[in-house]
């Protein structure tokens, strides 16, 4: 288990800071300009038409999580602003009580053994690179018993992107940590895109928390640089950093966001699955031990329910692994 999970949650972390320093940066323009100029502004990004009847949502669940808005977030592990025929090495859920503003980030684990429509048991990364976004919301929302619809899609060199296009990030670097990203001793450094890449990435010398840690120093000292830069300068990073971009939410639901989100709090972080194995069939995978208990947990820490009943699909699928695999409860 803790070779798996340390050799997956990079691309977690690595994500998080990216998509919600654009979030608000479309916010803040959002509250700040007209109209028109916002939806010019949106319109750089790669907007996607998704046909919501190739997107299965398991039975009973859209009224189960009506409460709830979810959204998931890849990250694919490509270098240009191709967003087709990649595998996602990073899935995020941003779960949203819109009662009260409660915004929840889970992490699904990319090797994760999970069933794919059309192609039997496989790593959930691979979705993505099948059939696209649709057959990648499908399968979260099999597997886990969710109602996703929503997406937004980065590539892997955004995070770069980002930082590169704010000029940089200070940030005080330690002994250990300079040696994982090429700096020859600790001290206080302005990072460039790739160095922040490598510094929010680090996994071999201390614990997960450290690198959870770490992309949270990524996220605040790019919030503290963007507030240095003028109007100009803000609107030219996000010419540049939307393009990076590729979603299904429409400018008018962008906008639509924009009186609630400063008040969205993110109120913890997770990975997924909880319990898991790892084992070595015609690759390795990380088996949900099991899927079914799981998914309980899932939406007790998630929604509040405490007694959560998996679907039938979920059970159908548990099943199908555990026969698979031998890992059971």
């Amino acid at each position: 288990m803790n070779i798996f999970f340390r050799s997956n949650k990079g691309g977690f972390l690595k994500i998080i800071g990216i998509l919600f320093i654009i979030i608000l940066i479309l916010i803040g323009i959002i509250v700040g300009f007209a109209y028109a100029f916002v939806s010019s502004k949106l319109s750089a990004m790669n907007y996607v038409e998704t046909n919501e009847n190739l997107i299965t949502v398991n039975s009973g669940i859209e009224e189960n999580l009506d409460e709830y808005r979810n959204i998931a977030l890849f990250g694919l592990d490509t270098r240009d602003n191709s967003f087709n025929n990649s595998r996602s090495d990073s899935i995020i859920i941003v779960s949203i009580n819109k009662k009260n503003n409660n915004v929840n980030l889970t992490s699904i684990y990319r090797d994760t053994y999970v069933d794919i429509e059309g192609h039997g048991l496989d790593k959930i990364t691979h979705a993505y690179a099948y059939g696209g976004p649709e057959l990648a919301l499908s399968t979260i929302n099999r597997n886990l018993d969710l109602n996703i619809t929503e997406f937004v899609t980065v590539n892997f060199d955004t995070v770069k992107t980002v930082v590169d296009t704010l000029g940089g990030i200070k940030l005080q670097i330690t002994d250990a940590e300079a040696k994982q990203i090429g700096l020859s001793s600790g001290g206080t450094y302005n990072l460039n895109g790739e160095q922040a890449l490598a510094y929010a990435r680090i996994r071999k010398i201390d614990s997960d928390y450290k690198r959870t840690e770490r992309i949270r120093t990524v996220i605040d000292a790019s919030f503290q640089k963007l507030k240095t830069k003028s109007i100009s300068e803000i609107l030219d990073f996000v010419d540049i950093v939307l393009p990076h971009i590729s979603t299904n939410i429409s400018t008018n639901q962008i906008i639509a966001m924009a009186p609630s989100i400063f008040s969205y709090k993110i109120s913890d972080s997770s990975g997924w699955p909880y319990d898991i194995e790892g084992i070595n069939l015609s690759a390795w995978y990380g088996v949900p031990v099991t899927l079914k208990s799981n998914v309980v947990k899932l939406h007790e820490e998630l929604f509040d329910d405490d007694n959560y009943i998996p679907s039938e699909t979920v059970q159908e699928i548990s099943n199908k692994i555990v026969d698979k695999t031998g890992y059971s409860n």
